[in-house]
C-alpha cells in the first residue's frame, strides 16, 4: 500500500466517523477497546484449527477472515489518527529498534523473545 493510499484511507475513515456524528465516541480509549474486541473476533476463525488448515481457508472463511482483519486496521487507523501518531513513521522507527533487538546472525531460524537473546 503506498503512502498516499495509507493517508487517503485515514482521511475517509475520518469523514465517515465526522458525517455520523461518530468522533465523540471515537476516543482512545473506545478505539482500542474496539480494537482488541475484533482482534478476538479475527483470532476466531483460527481457533482449533492446525497450521496447515489456517493457510488453506475456505473461499467464504477466507472473505470473513478478510473483513474481521480491516476491522482491526480501520480502528487501528482511527486510534492513530485520534492521538496525532503518524503509524507508516512509528512503523519504521520499530522496524529499526527490532534490527538491533533482533540482529539477524543472532536470531536466525529461533523465535525467542529479545530478553532471552540478552547475556
Amino acid at each position: 500500500m503506498s503512502k498516499e493510499r495509507f493517508y487517503r484511507l485515514s482521511d475517509q475513515l475520518r469523514e465517515f466517523a465526522r458525517e455520523r456524528d461518530w468522533e465523540q465516541f471515537h476516543s482512545p480509549k473506545n478505539l482500542s477497546m474496539a480494537l482488541i474486541a475484533e482482534c478476538a473476533e479475527l483470532v476466531e476463525h483460527f481457533q482449533w484449527l492446525g497450521e496447515t488448515e489456517a493457510y488453506q481457508l475456505p473461499p467464504e472463511k477466507k472473505e470473513a477472515v478478510a473483513m474481521e482483519a480491516a476491522d482491526v486496521l480501520i480502528y487501528l487507523l482511527r486510534f492513530a489518527e485520534r492521538l496525532d501518531i503518524d503509524l507508516l513513521d512509528a512503523v519504521e522507527r520499530k522496524i529499526a529498534i527490532n534490527a538491533k533487538r533482533y540482529p539477524k546472525d543472532k536470531v536466525y531460524g529461533d523465535a525467542r523473545r529479545a530478553s532471552e537473546y540478552e547475556e
